[in-house]
């Protein structure tokens, strides 16, 4: 009996350490495929979801995934951080093993989380304005020049999404004394270009955070081979 158990023991610690080389080596897979699929400068952190992973890897389907690109440039503006979780993906053990060259590696959806600093955000604005982001909104101050002078002014920003990225936009911009400009936005307003995101990624949501702004973007029917 005592043989038997610590039989069955040892083979338990030796199912959980084969459990957790085959987790490794898939997410070092699916790391290598989606950073030459998408041009990434270095290789994301992958972390698989679900244990048994072995069940998974079985069936050859991951249910989530979460991969942590990090900061990268994306048409010349710096995104601090760029973070999927990948829902679905198949990525059959067996075909990894044998051509791993070869294996359609595809997530059926992808939610990502992309953060742009104030820097960013100050990069692209007019020359003479500051932007200073907060759950609030946007906030704006500096100069512009109205009727020929340079004057102080301040701003509230909101932020809309277009096929190039995202477009600041005046809800109102107030000269100094709290006198009110008609027209706000043709004194300010602006583009910031964030195209060809990782895992073809779309922009569905904006919002202000401290330090910046948080996007939101999805995807479906992925693929993470290069």
């Amino acid at each position: 009996m005592r043989k038997l158990l610590a039989f069955l023991v040892l083979l338990l610690v030796l199912v959980a350490i084969l459990d957790r080389v085959a987790v490794a080596g898939v997410e070092k897979e699916i790391a290598t495929r989606a950073t030459a699929r998408y041009d990434l400068a270095s290789p994301p952190e992958v972390a698989i979801h679900g244990i048994p992973f072995l069940t998974q890897a079985v069936a050859g389907r991951y249910e989530q995934v979460e991969v942590a690109v990090g900061s990268m440039t994306v048409a010349g503006v710096r995104l601090s951080a760029v973070d999927a979780t990948l829902y679905g993906v198949t990525a059959p053990l067996a075909d990894l093993v044998t051509r791993a060259d070869q294996v359609d590696i595809r997530a059926e959806r992808v939610v990502g989380t992309v953060e742009v600093g104030e820097e960013a955000l100050n990069q692209r604005a007019p020359q003479g304005l500051t932007v200073q982001a907060g759950p609030g909104g946007l906030d704006v101050s500096g100069e512009i020049t109205f009727l020929g002078r340079k004057v102080p002014a301040e701003a509230r920003l909101k932020v809309e999404v277009t096929e190039k990225g995202l477009r600041l936009l005046p809800e109102k911009v107030e000269l100094g004394g709290g006198i009110t400009v008609p027209d706000p936005e043709r004194f300010l307003r602006y583009e910031i270009p964030i195209r060809n995101l990782p895992f073809n990624l779309k922009i569905t949501k904006v919002e202000p955070v401290t330090g910046g702004l948080r996007i939101t973007a999805e995807a479906s029917d992925v693929p993470l081979r290069g």
